[in-house]
């Protein structure tokens, strides 16, 4: 697996120590709720460790993941277009990666940006759209958000951790 963390694009330093920061972004439209829940777990997991950029495909969506607790945020398609390729991870709904999915928030160049960044990518199976993804098993949203964080999310930024070399 590709160190998302050296990719050679601009970094964030916390103010503490002056470590680099894993970026990660959570995309989400419509109401936002689905980006919050993840920004809320995210937030609640790795506390400081990381910086949550909130990308919504519109305002509303991206208010409510920064009041959930994310560093920054941006709306709309130039954000979501230029932000894809600037963070180490993307968490979403299977919906990020469909074009015209949210009632048509997610634009083809979005769908194209996010499924094309190097970024790692770990999608949530629920959608809207007529889209089923096979061999999963229907469970709360909380659920998911907690095996996303836990057993796919945290392993990543603690394997970062340990791979930085010292400033």
């Amino acid at each position: 697996m590709r160190a998302a963390f050296d990719m050679g694009q601009e970094k964030h330093r916390d103010d503490l120590g002056g470590r680099f920061l894993m970026k990660i972004a959570v995309i989400d439209g419509e109401s936002g709720t689905i980006g919050a829940t993840v920004v809320t777990k995210i937030r609640h997991t790795l506390g400081e460790r990381i910086e949550i950029w909130a990308l919504g495909t519109n305002a509303i969506a991206t208010d409510r993941m920064m009041k959930a607790g994310a560093n920054r945020g941006a709306a709309g398609e130039a954000a979501i277009t230029r932000c894809a390729g600037q963070v180490d991870i993307i968490v979403g709904s299977i919906s990020i990666l469909v074009a015209h999915a949210f009632l048509g928030e997610v634009t083809p160049s979005i769908a194209e940006a996010v499924g094309t960044a190097e970024a790692r990518k770990l999608i949530l199976p629920i959608s809207q759209e007529s889209v089923t993804v096979v061999s999963t098993f229907p469970e709360p949203l909380p659920h998911m958000v907690e095996g996303l964080v836990k057993l796919h999310l945290a392993p990543l930024v603690d394997a970062a951790d340990k791979n930085r070399k010292p400033h």
